[in-house]
C-alpha cells in the first residue's frame, strides 16, 4: 500500500512538495506518521476511542518536528465537511473503511468534496468481484459458492461488513469528478495468512511477488483488497 500510494504521490506532486494530507479512519496512524515523517502536513480522523489513543501514544514517541505536522482528530468520516472546507487538502485517504459503511456513496462524495482540483483520492476498499477467493482456497465450497452473488460477507473480526466492485466505484468517481487514474491489487497471494503469523525470513520476496501481482492482471483481479486511486479534476 506504502509503495503503490507513493507512486501516485510521486506522479502527480513534484518532488519535495509539502503537501495537505487527509487521513480518515486513519486507524492507529500508519500511514498518517509515515507521511509525516515524509514531510507532509497531515490530519488525521478516527472515530474508535481506542484507535485514536493509539495514535496519540505513537504520536507522541516522534521527534517535534513530526509532531507539529500532525493532527489528530476524533470523528466519523462521514462528517468531514463539519470540520474542513472543500478543497482544503491535495490528498484524502479512506483505507480500510467503505466496508464498514452501508451506504458509501455519501462518504465517498465527502470526501472527493475535500480535495483540491489535481488532488488525489486513495481507497481501500474489499473486492466484490472475488469474494468466493478466500472461502475457495480454504476448501469452503458452500461459502465459495455462495460468494458468487452478494456483496456481503463475514469479516474475521466477526462482523457482518460489505465488499464493493470495481466497476461500481469506478462509476462512482466518475460522477464526483475525481475519475479513476489507477488501481491495484492488495493481498494477491497472502489473503489467507493467519493475522498471527511469523513474518517469513523470505519478506522481501513475498513483498515483491505481491507487489508485481497487485498491478499485473489478471491477479490483481482476484486480489482480496482494491487500492483506488482518483484525481480530481
Amino acid at each position: 500500500m506504502a509503495r503503490q500510494l507513493d507512486e501516485q504521490i510521486a506522479g502527480r506532486f513534484p518532488v519535495g512538495r509539502r503537501l495537505r494530507v487527509l487521513d480518515v479512519g486513519m486507524g492507529q496512524g500508519t500511514q498518517a506518521l509515515r507521511l509525516a515523517r515524509l514531510g507532509h502536513q497531515v490530519t488525521g480522523v478516527e472515530q474508535d476511542a481506542a484507535m485514536i489513543d493509539a495514535a496519540r501514544e505513537a504520536l507522541a514517541a516522534q521527534p517535534e518536528g513530526i509532531r507539529e505536522r500532525v493532527r489528530l482528530v476524533q470523528g466519523d468520516g462521514r462528517d468531514t465537511g463539519v470540520h474542513f472546507l472543500p478543497g482544503s487538502f491535495d490528498v484524502v485517504l479512506c483505507h480500510g473503511v467503505l466496508m464498514y459503511v452501508e451506504e458509501p456513496d455519501p462518504l465517498v462524495a465527502g470526501l472527493a468534496r475535500m480535495l483540491a482540483p489535481g488532488g488525489l483520492l486513495s481507497l481501500l476498499v474489499r473486492n466484490g468481484d472475488a469474494l468466493a477467493m478466500r472461502p475457495g482456497l480454504f476448501g469452503d465450497w458452500a461459502g465459495a459458492l455462495a460468494a458468487y452473488d452478494t456483496t456481503s460477507y463475514h469479516n474475521r473480526l466477526g462482523l457482518d461488513v460489505r465488499a464493493d466492485r470495481l466497476a461500481t466505484l469506478t462509476a462512482t468517481l466518475a460522477g464526483l469528478a475525481a475519475p479513476l487514474h489507477a488501481w491495484y491489487g492488495v493481498r494477491v497471494f497472502t489473503d489467507t495468512a493467519a493475522d498471527d503469523a511469523p513474518i517469513p525470513d523470505d519478506l522481501d520476496a513475498l513483498l515483491a511477488a505481491e507487489e508485481r501481482a497487485g498491478r499485473t492482471d489478471p491477479y490483481r483481479g482476484v486480489a482480496a483488497l482494491l487500492h483506488l486511486c482518483g484525481v480530481r479534476g
